[in-house]
């Protein structure tokens, strides 16, 4: 049986945290879906489609990744569907852990075939979040060692657009 996870996020914008955590996820299982939501309760830098073309751009180099748009819906319904058996979720810290814990009980209530399977951010980017990554950038802060480059360039180009 092939080893397929799932790992959604809203990624507004996908950091090189997010990035990293695909690729260690893409070296353990046979496929990785990524799956970009769409978070009402977040005031979004980028468009849904905007979001699913620049995560296409940045992992495009990773074979065994698909990148699809999760428009509504549980996510642990749309690890069915895709045939995944387990959900990926990144913990930075504590917060993440209870926030993450809370999440995982629920989604095995729902569907106790799908397994969450929590793997810690890398040293590196545990400080890192979008909301972080767009507040810098908002004020011309240097965020080109936290994002991947395409994206980097595309929040510049949506910040000087909406400052104009």
């Amino acid at each position: 049986m092939e080893r397929k996870a799932l790992y959604a996020g809203s990624f507004d914008p996908l950091t090189l945290g997010h990035v990293d955590m695909i690729q260690r996820a893409a070296r353990m299982f046979d496929h990785v879906y990524v799956a970009v939501a769409i978070n009402t309760s977040k005031k979004s830098l980028f468009t849904g489609q905007e979001k699913l073309d620049l995560a296409k751009a940045a992992l495009d180099q990773l074979s065994n990744v698909t990148v699809l748009e999760l428009k509504s819906g549980l996510t642990v319904d749309f690890a069915q569907e895709l045939g995944a058996q387990v959900l990926i979720r990144g913990l930075r810290n504590t917060k993440d852990f209870e926030y993450e814990t809370s999440i995982a009980m629920m989604n095995k209530l729902q569907n106790a075939d799908v397994e969450t399977l929590f793997l810690l951010s890398d040293e590196r980017y545990r400080f890192v979040s979008s909301s972080l990554i767009k507040e810098v950038a908002q004020f011309g802060g240097d965020i080109s060692s936290l994002v991947p480059d395409v994206v980097a360039q595309a929040i510049a180009e949506k910040l000087a657009t909406k400052n104009n």
